[in-house]
């Protein structure tokens, strides 16, 4: 049963430090998920993969997260989210420690297929708990007028970690080996697992929970029988394989095609998740000001078709050449940076849609079961890349990223919905 009153002892302002552990947790977490794909071209050598098994490893963590995420949203609701931060780090940080030592490739020895594929599941169905528990605290903690900042804020810590992965995973993989990998990525779980230990508690009054409950919602309705939630929870999923295709062979994409160097290509990641945090902060305040969510949703899903269909569109016309131009390289670099921004800076102000939907007590639940769509696709985008290269090679890869975003746009924006929001916009600003 989840603890909705507590020690009195936690005043108001305690919720800037129950953010700052979310966002840690949800920040270790994905130098983690987001981290690994970076180092896809060591990892490649290091364990002697093809691209098809290269693209079924890389997708394993997000299918544990996505098998796993509804359970730890339901639990979260039940439980509170302290235990289940502290229950879910504490054992992905032991997991991870036993792939430094079972399932890290050496000059001596390359551990099994069974043994890595085995190891990143397991962290990925672990680490999972991150996710739903640290947004219900954004919405139990946080008023209205300050969920949308809160939410992108904390959302702002999936590129946070995933900048920090580009930035070092790659030279830690290089000069250290993936033992040290593994052990560094354990180190970061411990700490903000002492993070969450310390500061995540439930506020203690809740009357914010209880306002932000749905109006009109049937009496014990909940997420899972809500088909508008089911709607952003399925766009939410299909806009994020864009955004996987960027992480996860956005590396590949530059050193296969574009023959650009290890420094070009971390920076150009470093950029893209550096680009999409403070996208995310700033779109995050400016609807919580502008009261504009879906407006903004549908601009970014409609920039983020037209990107990928450019980015598709010179590919094709670079053919082979990518390696003959500088010129063309750089454009190829910007373009591919512009997209995977543009893919990433929607999450903050899509989650509080969601929760706000969903009402604060039931936000566990309705954050696990769009971040089961959302793995689920981080799952299969990985996995279905090579396939999409060996048909009609890169072009068709970023064609069929463009087409996500198109198909997630009227699921993530139901029609009428900017209409509804400018009502309920003049209906406040008249009653205040």
């Amino acid at each position: 049963m989840t603890h909705s009153i507590s020690s009195p002892s936690y005043p108001r302002r305690h919720r800037w430090k129950v953010l700052a552990a979310g966002v840690a947790a949800n920040a270790a977490f994905s130098v983690a998920f987001s981290g690994i794909p970076m180092t896809a071209v060591l990892m490649r050598t290091g364990y002697h993969l093809d691209n098809a098994t290269l693209g079924l490893v890389l997708g394993l963590m997000g299918l544990g997260i996505a098998v796993s995420e509804l359970p730890w949203g339901l639990l979260t609701d039940r439980w509170g989210d302290r235990p289940v931060l502290l229950t879910g780090l504490g054992s992905t940080a032991i997991a991870l420690v036993a792939m430094a030592l079972w399932a890290a490739p050496s000059a001596q020895h390359i551990p099994g297929l069974g043994w890595l594929c085995g190891g990143l599941l397991l962290v990925g169905l672990l680490g999972g708990s991150v996710n739903g528990a640290s947004g219900r605290a954004v919405m139990t903690w946080f008023e209205a007028g300050e969920r949308g900042l809160a939410m992108s804020i904390r959302q702002t810590a999936v590129p946070l970690g995933g900048g920090i992965g580009a930035l070092v995973l790659p030279f830690v993989a290089l000069h250290f080996g993936f033992a040290a990998l593994y052990g560094l990525l354990a180190l970061l779980c411990a700490l903000s697992a002492a993070m969450s230990w310390a500061w995540v508690h439930e506020p203690p009054v809740a009357p914010q929970a209880k306002a932000a409950e749905r109006p009109g919602a049937p009496k014990g309705s909940g997420p899972l029988r809500d088909a508008r939630v089911w709607r952003i929870v399925a766009g939410i999923g299909i806009l994020c394989a864009p955004q996987f295709a960027v992480l996860s062979f956005g590396t590949v994409f530059l050193h296969d095609f574009g023959h650009a160097g290890l420094a070009t290509i971390t920076a150009t990641m470093v950029f893209v998740q550096v680009g999409a945090m403070v996208m995310r902060v700033w779109s995050g305040r400016w609807t919580d000001r502008k009261r504009n969510r879906p407006g903004y949703l549908r601009a970014c899903s409609a920039l983020s078709v037209l990107l990928f269909a450019g980015l598709s569109l010179l590919v094709l016309c670079a053919g082979t050449h990518a390696a003959d131009s500088s010129a063309l390289r750089m454009a190829l670099v910007v373009l591919l940076a512009a997209s995977g921004v543009c893919v990433s800076a929607w999450h903050g102000v899509a989650y509080t849609e969601l929760a706000t939907l969903a009402g604060a007590a039931r936000a566990g639940t309705a954050l696990g079961m769009a971040n089961t769509s959302v793995f689920l696709v981080c799952f299969v985008t990985p996995f279905s890349i090579p396939h999409l290269l060996a048909l009609q090679g890169w072009p068709l890869v970023w064609l069929a990223a463009s087409a996500c975003a198109l198909v997630a746009m009227p699921l993530l924006v139901p029609r009428g919905a900017a209409a509804d929001q400018k009502l309920a916009k003049t209906a406040l600003s008249r009653s205040t």
